[in-house]
């Protein structure tokens, strides 16, 4: 179109030197204005446009790691089915909590509780439960976790814990290794008398006196 524009602004230039009458000479004047304005608006309508990029800079939001409060002290009781753990807090939403059951442990986050957050945790359970039957109920005063066992029966303790007195029967040790053992966990435990008795019942199955190292205690 710009091509055509120009060779008919070429034409009138051509006419208008040519032409003697004023009222003409205008008139092609004119017409010769209106043809180079379009042929400008053309020439700028065919040019792409390159666009400008624009600067953006990305914004790093930084969060403040969490901070909470440890909830160590806690009531519970059982059935055989189940172990509910009772947790004495106020203001809790229930919406807000972040509870992590595994087979051995429990790990509930109680998030801005009145402006804090709380942690009650148990790192290794009595004994196995079921993580997905678990559950967290909010109460007004208190928050109930109901957790259930994997197999019926009762717990000793909510925490796990091993029976120093237990010997081992590891069947490669030597026999007297675990009565050894037995004794150890039994001296750490007991009293002044204890303890002495053991010392020289010790003593004297190093040396050979006795066979029974538990021989001659009451």
């Amino acid at each position: 179109m710009a091509d055509e524009l120009a060779l008919d602004i070429e034409e009138l230039r051509h006419l208008r030197s040519i032409t003697k009458r004023p009222r003409i000479v205008s008139l092609i004047s004119s017409e010769i204005e209106k043809l180079e304005k379009q042929s400008e608006e053309a020439v700028s309508a065919a040019t792409p446009q390159t666009p400008v990029p624009i600067a953006t800079t990305a914004k790093t939001v930084s969060h403040p790691a969490l901070t909470f409060v440890t909830l160590s002290s806690f009531s519970w009781d059982q059935d055989n089915e189940k172990v509910k753990v009772y947790v004495f807090l106020e203001g809790v939403d229930q919406e807000k909590i972040e509870a992590e059951f595994k087979p051995m442990s429990v790990d509930i986050k109680f998030h801005d509780v009145q402006g804090k957050n709380y942690r009650c945790a148990i790192p290794k359970l009595n004994k196995q439960i079921v993580p997905e039957k678990c559950r967290v109920l909010v109460k007004p005063t208190r928050v109930i976790v109901t957790l259930y066992k994997a197999s019926k029966g009762n717990w000793l303790d909510l925490h796990f814990k091993e029976d120093k007195l237990k010997p081992s029967m590891d069947k490669e040790k030597d026999p007297m290794a675990g009565i050894m053992d037995l004794m150890k966990n039994m001296y750490e435990e007991g009293d002044e008398d204890m303890k002495r008795t053991i010392a020289k019942a010790w003593t004297d199955a190093r040396s050979g006196k006795t066979a029974d190292p538990l021989k001659g205690y009451p």
